[in-house]
């Protein structure tokens, strides 16, 4: 397609979440349903949607929790998510900054948290900022301005003296720290595995929780009151087990706790969903999670949560989109041949992939 790599292009297929067999043109970065002489088509036939979106990922960091030392680095890590279908990503902390990055034209869209917080010690090693309880809310400030719309903050961590979960800091510290964000322009997501963290920081008006294992019916239901988003990244869940295992010698209690809440775990995500709290999917790539796994994320969600494909499909793709503020009309598509509300696994093989107007496959 090289003559007609720019464009306008042509797609016919039932569009996502319409329900209808639309013709969709895309011209430059503009996707609209109105004819535009001319357009090549690319898909006759098929089921296309706006690109789906992991909302919790790490182009900054390598396998082993290591921080990237380029952005061609990081360029092939937003390139493996792109060749799965992510067209937008919302980077959850980066050690690495890399704002040149947002508008590359064959890159995902990208919203950055800034560093993530974590007091000194606390946390992995060269990922965070560390700062003391005292530091936080200026740091959560001086994030806001470097990141481009979120920060991330570590809610918790391993306490190794207590040995078990443990908050990382007081709520009240906490919720400073969410209020200077805020005061600062930006919203703010917490890593959170523990009950007594997930608590302090739904209660202090926390704008999305990740991960969430702590969860309880009421902190559940007051983040369905209050609109605050849950990120489950299930695919990390699933990796206690091995983490437990790791720990078990030495903090034994801290090894049964990873295990307790990887098992309720679906549960509380089922019971989100029925809340009506908002759920977007995120794979917390990067790290010990490969990249391009938004696909397996979707799935389960499905099978282990319950979640219905419709539910799901909004949760990666238009929902998440409009949550980050990217706005319909976008020239983002991608087409697969199955519906993926009969078999969700019809997202793992797109078809197409249009992003930002340029056909990537």
């Amino acid at each position: 397609m090289a003559e007609h790599e720019d464009g306008p292009w042509h797609i016919r297929a039932v569009w996502l979440p319409d329900d209808e067999v639309r013709d969709i043109y895309v011209s430059g970065d503009r996707l609209s349903f109105t004819p535009i002489p001319g357009a090549t088509t690319i898909a006759h036939e098929g089921y296309a949607l706006p690109g789906l979106v992991d909302a919790h990922c790490h182009i900054g960091i390598r396998r082993g929790s290591i921080p990237i030392e380029s952005l061609d680095e990081a360029r092939e890590f937003a390139r493996t998510d792109r060749d799965a279908g992510v067209l937008a990503i919302r980077d959850a902390g980066s050690p690495f900054p890399y704002p040149q990055l947002e508008d590359e034209p064959d890159l995902p869209r990208l919203v950055r948290a800034g560093r993530h917080l974590a007091p000194y010690r606390r946390y992995l090693r060269g990922v965070a900022i560390e700062c003391t309880a005292e530091e936080l809310p200026a740091r959560a400030a001086e994030q806001a301005k470097l990141g481009n719309g979120w920060i991330k903050l570590v809610g918790d961590w391993i306490d190794r003296e207590a040995g078990d979960l443990g908050p990382t800091y007081d709520a009240h510290v906490l919720s400073d720290a969410i209020d200077a964000a805020h005061r600062a322009g930006a919203k703010v997501a917490v890593h959170t595995f523990s009950e007594d963290a997930v608590a302090a920081v739904v209660a202090a008006g926390v704008d999305s929780v990740e991960h969430g294992t702590g969860l309880s019916v009421d902190m559940i239901d007051q983040m369905a009151r209050q609109g605050t988003a849950l990120v489950p990244t299930m695919i990390n869940i699933a990796t206690f087990d091995g983490i437990a295992s790791q720990a078990e010698p030495k903090f034994p209690v801290y090894a049964q706790h990873m295990r307790d809440l990887k098992e309720g775990f679906p549960d509380v995500v089922r019971h989100a969903a029925e809340a009506g709290v908002p759920i977007f999917v995120g794979t917390d790539a990067g790290g010990g999670i490969d990249h391009g796994l938004a696909a397996e994320e979707m799935l389960l969600l499905q099978q282990q949560a319950g979640m219905a494909a419709g539910d799901i499909l909004a949760a990666a793709s238009w929902g998440a989109r409009e949550w980050l503020g990217f706005g319909a009309g976008l020239g983002d598509v991608v087409v697969y041949d199955a519906d993926p509300r009969v078999d969700l696994r019809a997202v793992r093989e797109p078809k197409r992939i249009v992003l930002r107007g340029a056909v990537i496959r």
